[in-house]
């Protein structure tokens, strides 16, 4: 007896209404009319805040939430989680300037990344934010920028843990890694950081991220927050943050389920409650990105042709891997899947046919969706990529092959 072949999550974020998919309350038919042309993302305001007013509910109440920039950084996007979030943590200086146009106060934002430039650094000082440095080399370079600013910069530490976060889709800890100081190296770093007269904000440990197995979140998050602890005799002021990562991942592909999140607010309570009461002045914080934003979010397109190739339905639409490169499976993924994908005019339609999903592009990698039964599409009906919320729009080569760009939305 042969297994059915796995399927995507539920994608029941967005409600229906007669056949339409509907995105901020708008019926998407009508939305493509607002918007005037396709191909173009739209990321649902509601969904965004809903997806932070379920996470409150399930941490531990004095976790805060920091959204990182870097899933989506765009500046409709970052407003509106200006207020329903705690913190911003950003990857660069363009990231910056988006998140200081905004009511959060820079005390309230970070910077991680392995080569932040010298300028980058020296706007992030005069800015007040807090820097996680990732070397004893950048310790040196924030010295002496900061020398001629009179400021006495934030920092904190990134720690390079000796443990990874399993399961994960992109490991950034454990092992040998570019990112952060290896943590047997962190004693003499804070060493520096008080002869060098920095004010000391505390840790920053960011061991992987698209993870949906809660019980590996959770291990890592214990081990995050112990090893804080240890190190906390070393620091040369009292651990003010304790930024434990994030991880938290999506469904994008079939067979994958969504992360059982409640379990990680349950656990997280005692190793909290451990650290906080050894370390009481300190701010634990969550940094959370994709899990954030990444399913409130789509990708519409529009099919500009139908033909058959020795039997193989195709549906050639305006949009593909130029504006969303992880849904054409160029974006790491070793063997290509689909992203779930549905005709969303056509919703309520049972006519299937599998089809294949293919951009306007001339290379055989611009594939939206790869023989996939779908309700049976005519030209002009619109194609959309669900879970496109987050590493989308910025994570693609937009300028490839000269095409029309692609417009960004808020509803």
């Amino acid at each position: 007896m042969t297994s059915p072949n796995p399927q995507h999550a539920p994608m029941d974020q967005f409600p229906v209404e007669g056949n339409d998919l509907v995105i901020g309350g708008v019926p998407l038919t009508r939305l493509a009319q607002r918007v005037g042309s396709t191909p173009f993302y739209a990321y649902d305001r509601h969904l965004m805040t809903q997806r932070v007013a379920e996470l409150r509910r399930q941490m531990p109440p004095d976790l805060k939430i920091h959204y990182a920039l870097k899933a989506n950084p765009m500046p409709a996007v970052v407003q509106h989680m200006a207020a329903i979030v705690d913190g911003f943590d950003l990857a660069s200086a363009g990231e910056m300037k988006i998140a200081l146009d905004t009511p959060m106060p820079a005390d309230h934002i970070s910077m991680a990344g392995p080569g932040k430039r010298p300028e980058e650094l020296s706007q992030a000082i005069a800015a007040g934010i807090t820097i996680n440095a990732e070397s004893p080399n950048e310790l040196e370079t924030i010295a002496r920028l900061a020398e001629p600013l009179g400021i006495r910069p934030r920092v904190a530490l990134r720690i390079n843990p000796a443990f990874e976060l399993k399961a994960s889709g992109m490991k950034m800890g454990g092992g040998p890694k570019p990112f952060g100081i290896d943590e047997e190296q962190i004693p003499d770093a804070l060493t520096r950081c008080k002869a060098l007269g920095f004010y000391f904000q505390g840790f920053h440990i960011y061991s992987g991220s698209q993870n949906l197995k809660a019980e590996a979140i959770i291990e890592a998050q214990e081990k995050s927050m112990a090893l804080a602890l240890r190190l906390s005799e070393h620091c040369p002021d009292p651990i003010k943050k304790l930024n434990i990562g994030g991880g938290y991942g999506i469904p994008y592909f079939p067979g994958e389920t969504r992360l059982y999140t409640q379990a990680i607010g349950d656990a997280l309570q005692a190793p909290l409650n451990r650290f906080k009461s050894a370390n009481p002045q300190a701010e634990t914080i969550v940094e959370l990105g994709r899990y954030l934003v990444g399913e409130a979010g789509v990708y519409v397109c529009t099919v500009i042709d139908k033909k058959v190739s020795r039997g193989q339905v195709f549906l050639v639409v305006n949009g593909g891997l130029h504006h969303h490169l992880a849904a054409s499976g160029n974006f790491g993924q070793v063997i290509r899947k689909n992203y779930p994908v549905a005709i969303g005019n056509k919703m309520t339609r049972k006519t299937l046919e599998t089809v294949s999903i293919v951009g306007p592009l001339c290379t055989p990698l611009d594939i939206v969706a790869d023989k996939m039964p779908l309700p049976t599409a005519e030209i002009g009906d619109l194609v959309v990529v669900f879970q496109s919320g987050a590493y989308g729009y910025t994570a693609s080569p937009r300028d490839f092959l000269s095409q029309p760009a692609v417009i960004q939305i808020v509803v």
